[in-house]
């Protein structure tokens, strides 16, 4: 049996939040983001599919699937957003071709010292209009120096048809 690398407790970040309890090395898997499978409408219908609240633990693991970490999941879903993290989320497809089997793992970006708090960038980018209020209700509070103030990303941009 291998020598736990996290636990979860209170964060300065936001509520709850992992923290390494040993040393963790550049590239390091640290653990498996776990949860019950659900498709985007069943989690839209069960939790409301409003943005507003910003608080969730569904991780979107392809265009079929999220990962509901409410639902047997495990302190990965305790890791916070950070415009500066430590840690990076990987998808790995599944071997099968199943895209409910795929799985994503929380590395570390960098070596990360006993007693940090682990991060990565959420990513998060919406179909609807950055308002005001959703901007607040997904504020960043990582204290980063480069924190960009909110948890959400730029929509891709879409190219512009030129008329003849």
């Amino acid at each position: 049996m291998s020598k736990p690398l996290i636990e979860m407790r209170s964060s300065a970040i936001h509520g709850n939040g992992v923290f390494a309890i040993a040393d963790i090395s550049e590239g390091q898997e640290i653990i498996e983001y776990a949860g019950k499978r659900l498709t985007h409408a069943r989690a839209d219908h069960k939790y409301g599919g409003s943005s507003i609240t910003g608080h969730t633990f569904l991780f979107t693991l392809n265009d079929d699937y999220v990962i509901d970490g409410n639902q047997d999941g495990n302190d990965a879903r305790w890791i916070n957003h950070s415009c500066d993290p430590n840690c990076r989320a990987w998808k790995i497809d599944a071997e099968d071709g199943n895209p409910k089997h795929d799985r994503v793992v929380i590395e570390a970006r960098r070596a990360i010292t006993k007693g940090e708090e682990l991060t990565y960038d959420y990513g998060i980018v919406l179909d609807e209009p950055y308002t005001r209020e959703l901007k607040a209700a997904w504020v960043c509070r990582c204290g980063a120096r480069t924190c960009s103030g909110t948890m959400l990303k730029p929509k891709p941009r879409k190219p512009v048809k030129k008329s003849r």
